[in-house]
């Protein structure tokens, strides 16, 4: 049957399919972006809202929300091309928007990934996926928005939404963009053979050194919420984690821009490793408190993602399983163990223990792919010839590389983190003042979850009182009576649950 000679559906080549398109490819990483994109909206914002207090689950879910949308335009105005376009610093890209047509259905590139020999031969071309600039540009959106959302874990029920509207799109700018374009983007360790594959250091161990200092700077929820925070709704919070999990497909196996063999290897290695996780942390709670807990079932799950994340596409699936078991134990160790016996970790109020989940995982998953990443499979997805982990010829020097790196996150996420809250902090107050703490939603937004009262709502004598009928003195005095008595008795009985 002959091709149709006129322009139509089922032309050879149409106008917008060029030559250098892949349909399948530029498919695949729409719907790897989607993934992503899925964990925070609604993902996060759903785990968010339910593993808090009651009257903290608007301020928490919103948290995410803002989060997610100051990103994008942050992103598309100048973000973008800091983290992926030509080279400024060693660490930093160039500023520049990515709003423009031109720009935007270009074949996809990254010029400073170029990497060239001691002889200044070129021995790895530019990274040039086959698909649209826009598509690179959304689906590198997804994952820095993420990133913010997983650091908001940190400052849940007592940042002043002011001050997090402010520090969001700073903090993406001065450091999040360093830290891809060092290790994405073509930057100084992307150069030195440092491997990341999608994200265990630019996300995780980012996000988890950010909201512990962070919370450090912000200072801590009020004494009674340290003690009591127990989620308003576990199925919800499940609900969340299992939007996460699957989302992960996305995450990792969107890394090699492409849906090729290595994202297939990321995502089985990326689903075995979180249930291993879960697995271990929680026969660890089974072992030592005597009963599972969904709560940690759910940090189990999320640690051991954490974990293979650095080298999903890079290991072999049996190793993917012992990442599951180090990523389900180590961290449990630190927040269990350590984390009681450690007076800093003690002082500074991490909500979600973000520090052990992220911070904790993603360095140790780093350390595991400097062991085990194969050089098979590393061949096919890294830059520098010869990357390969230390079991399969690479020598402790690719081990030190990987600490090396994770240094430079840790004291950059440090210092860039505190620099932009204390400036922050000359202009808008970082935390809620106590007595908007003790309301909390109602307080911050005028908003509240749920149409119960016990958890922090104010409780409207006058209103109440009418409703008795009550007039005067005498009736307030026992309607004020009335109240105390139910007050102490209740304890917020059937609004939060303690574990």
């Amino acid at each position: 049957m002959a091709s149709p000679s006129g322009p139509g559906p089922y032309m050879p080549r149409p106008p917008a399919v060029p030559e250098w398109l892949n349909t399948g490819d530029n498919g695949w990483q729409l719907t790897a972006a989607t993934f992503v994109g899925l964990q925070s909206m609604p993902g996060l914002v759903v785990l968010y809202g339910s593993i808090v207090k009651k009257k903290w689950a608007v301020n928490s879910a919103f948290m995410a929300l803002y989060a997610y949308a100051s990103t994008l335009i942050v992103w598309v105005l100048v973000g973008f091309r800091m983290a992926f376009g030509h080279r400024l610093l060693p660490f930093w890209g160039k500023a520049g928007p990515a709003l423009t047509q031109g720009f935007l259905v270009a074949r996809a590139s990254v010029p400073a990934t170029a990497h060239y020999g001691k002889d200044g031969a070129l021995e790895t071309p530019r990274t040039e996926p086959f698909y649209p600039e826009a598509s690179m540009v959304l689906f590198q959106f997804e994952l820095a928005a993420i990133t913010l959302v997983l650091l908001a874990g940190s400052l849940l029920g007592r940042m002043n939404i002011k001050a997090w509207m402010a520090f969001t799109p700073l903090w993406l700018l001065f450091s999040y963009t360093v830290c891809a374009f060092s290790l994405w983007g073509g930057g100084f360790l992307y150069q030195w053979g440092v491997i990341d594959y999608s994200g265990g250091y630019v996300i995780h161990l980012s996000s988890g050194v950010a909201g512990f200092t962070a919370a450090y700077w912000v200072g801590p929820r009020l004494k009674s919420d340290r003690e009591r925070f127990s989620p308003n709704n576990i199925l919800l919070m499940i609900a969340g984690g299992g939007l996460l999990w699957l989302g992960w497909a996305g995450f990792n196996g969107g890394a090699p821009y492409a849906p090729n063999i290595t994202a297939s290897i990321a995502v089985l290695n990326t689903n075995v490793s979180a249930a291993a996780s879960l697995l271990t942390w929680t026969c660890l709670d089974v072992i030592f408190f005597g009963k599972p807990s969904v709560i940690g079932a759910v940090q189990g799950m999320m640690t051991g993602l954490v974990c293979i994340t650095p080298g999903a596409g890079l290991v072999h699936t049996w190793s993917a399983i012992l990442m599951g078991i180090c990523g389900g134990s180590v961290p449990w160790f630190t927040m269990m163990i350590l984390h009681k016996r450690s007076a800093l970790l003690q002082k500074v109020d991490d909500t979600l223990a973000v520090f052990h989940t992220h911070a904790v995982a993603g360095l140790l998953g780093g350390l595991l792919t400097g062991l085990l990443a194969t050089p098979d499979l590393t061949a096919v997805h890294t830059h520098v010839p010869g990357t390969r982990g230390a079991f399969y010829g690479g020598g402790i020097g690719q081990v030190g590389k990987q600490l090396a790196g994770a240094l430079f996150v840790v004291v950059w996420n440090v210092v860039a983190t505190t620099v932009i809250l204390l400036g922050v902090g000359l202009v808008v107050p970082l935390r809620m003042p106590d007595e908007q703490l003790k309301i909390g939603d109602d307080a911050a937004h005028g908003e509240e979850a749920y149409a119960l009262w016990g958890d922090g709502e104010r409780f409207d004598v006058t209103r109440h009182e009418a409703a008795r009928g009550g007039g005067g003195a005498w009736g307030a005095a026992v309607v004020d009576e009335t109240i105390d008595h139910r007050l102490a008795g209740m304890g917020a009985r059937g609004v939060t649950i303690q574990l």
